[in-house]
């Protein structure tokens, strides 16, 4: 043999180590299903790595319906979600995660579009379950509830259901249509829903109505109050009350220079709003740095592109005579919290936005015995979500978490399933979750670099005339594209590398879809599938 000649696989040294194979098998390869990071990150609890599966074998139908398995809403989740199972993607490692979203908005509009539905509950379990607010919360529980066969009827106080993915999120983000079209879906399966109808008395409301159990998901759709020395002096406006009567069609008068107070998404949605309403001059004023703001970085992104500023570590003082504000310069110490420097500027505005926050509307909670508050909002077993009187469930902005559509997409769908326990008298069973995958137990040579399918979206300066939807969607081969550059970390995608890699032919194939088997009688344990395998399904375990 040529000195310089070397063999691609290495020779084990046998004084430091043992030999992979032997007369007596030490180890053995099996299958296993482990849990993607992106499945980890949903708050919506979605199997994506699946139905992305099911996208790239160009099965549309199939993948939609997996992914309502979970959520019922994916042509608004398409568009409104901050997507952290992207932010949980691996690829983001190898050049750019998975556009998810974008393959989750052209699902559903995909349905939209062929007029797919829910396939109908098989049975009636005889049980009555009142929810509270039509919004993602209460919709998402109602919809898993009546796949399991229960009665659902919904009382909200607005004139539209949807809550605020109707009156929060500004129309072009989330299109009515597309919400109108995803709730009538809903509303298919039997779910009643009464409009303006206002609950004051939850007791006497679920005694009259004889409903078993109560789901709670009201909204936060009241806005924080600040004080603010001589408030009276100039147009100042709340800004869950500018977006809901903007989206239900009013067209209020805000001048030419609009300021909006805080940093939080609905700051940059009021602040987006207020430049297609004719605002040349809109600025945003928050008194910590961009590090610290609520709002998502996309949303801050968007914001400054059409043309809103932002004063970071800014103040309103105080609201003077003429409409101007008085604005006080803050800076950080040494614990990162912000504090006056005495110092001022003067910034002239015609109306000022209000959006330091939102509470629950939960008052009517307060007068039943047992209940309890923490705030706003109520506690609630973090397992069940089931509050302290029995068969009284809440969720969504009702209880303490992060306010966004997913994740009260999330609790509708746990609380649902708890509800379904409660009534047939189980226990609770906790669902134990298989370890994570991560970017490092992957085999990356199988994937080549594919750059990230982009959405088209309209030109900056072009948006703000009017309030058409920004961000459009993927076409059919985008999407599949996009399917295909998912990793299938931790579960096994049929590449074929564990059958062509086993030098002792021990990997039966099962056909497509069905995966491998491993024929032991003919496994040496070395271990060859387990090192080529591109997704880390396989895993070697001592031998018994």
């Amino acid at each position: 043999m040529s000195p310089e000649r070397r063999d691609i696989t290495q020779l084990p040294d046998l004084t430091t180590g043992e030999g992979r194979v032997g007369p007596v098998r030490t180890r053995m390869p099996i299958y296993v299903d482990l849990l993607p990071p992106c499945n980890n990150a949903c708050p919506a609890g979605e199997n994506c790595q699946e139905w992305l599966r099911l996208v790239k074998e160009t099965d549309p139908e199939s993948a939609w319906r997996q992914l309502v398995r979970d959520n019922p809403f994916p042509a608004i989740h398409g568009r409104v979600c901050y997507h952290p199972c992207e932010t949980a993607c691996n690829r983001g490692d190898l050049d750019s995660a998975v556009s998810i979203h974008s393959v989750e908005r052209y699902l559903g509009d995909l349905a939209i579009e062929k007029g797919w539905g829910f396939d109908k509950p098989r049975n009636n379990s005889g049980f009555r379950i009142l929810v509270i607010g039509a919004g993602p919360a209460g919709l998402s529980a109602a919809y898993h509830l009546a796949r399991l066969g229960h009665e659902v009827e919904i009382h909200d106080a607005g004139n539209q259901a949807g809550g605020m993915m109707r009156y929060g999120i500004p129309e072009y983000r989330l299109p009515r249509d597309v919400v109108d079209a995803e709730i009538k879906r809903v509303e298919s399966l039997g779910v009643k829903i009464e409009l303006n109808h206002n609950v004051k008395d939850l007791v006497a409301e679920q005694k009259s109505g004889h409903f078993d159990a109560v789901f709670v998901a009201v909204g936060a759709h009241l806005s924080r109050r600040v004080e603010i020395p001589s408030m009276d002096a100039g147009h100042m406006v709340d800004a869950v009350d500018f977006l809901r009567n903007v989206a239900s069609g009013d067209k209020p008068v805000i001048g030419r220079r609009v300021a909006v107070y805080g940093g939080g998404n609905t700051a940059m949605d009021a602040a987006r709003t207020a430049r297609r309403l004719g605002a040349e001059d809109a600025v945003i004023i928050y008194r910590r740095t961009e590090n610290e703001m609520p709002a998502h970085k996309e949303e801050l992104e968007e914001a400054e592109r059409e043309g809103v500023e932002v004063h970071w570590l800014r103040t309103i003082n105080e609201m003077q005579q003429g409409g101007d504000i008085k604005v006080e310069i803050m800076e950080l110490d040494k614990d990162g919290k912000p504090h006056g420097t005495g110092k001022y500027e003067t910034l002239a505005t015609d109306t000022v936005i209000m959006a330091v926050g939102q509470v629950a509307d939960t008052g009517f909670l307060h007068d039943i015995p047992g209940m309890q508050f923490n705030g706003d909002v109520v506690k609630v077993d973090p397992t069940t979500l089931m509050t302290d009187v029995p068969g009284i469930f809440a969720g969504g902005d009702a209880v303490p978490s992060e306010r966004t559509v997913t994740v009260g997409v999330g609790h509708g769908k746990r609380a649902a399933k708890q509800i379904d326990t409660w009534l047939n008298h189980q226990n609770p069973q906790t669902k134990v979750k298989h370890p994570i995958v991560h970017f490092d137990d992957l085999h990356m040579w199988y994937f080549g670099d594919h750059p990230r399918e982009v959405q088209p979206e309209l030109d900056p300066a072009a948006r703000v005339s009017d309030f058409d939807e920004v961000v459009k969607g993927l076409s059919a081969d985008e999407a599949i594209f996009e399917a295909t550059r998912c990793l299938s970390c931790g579960n096994c995608f049929e590449c074929d590398g564990c059958y062509g890699s086993c030098p002792e032919d021990a990997i039966v194939k099962l056909g497509k879809g069905h995966r491998y088997r491993f024929d032991y009688d003919k496994c040496t344990g070395c271990g060859t599938c387990f090192e080529q395998c591109p997704v880390h399904a396989i895993e070697m375990i001592p031998e018994k």
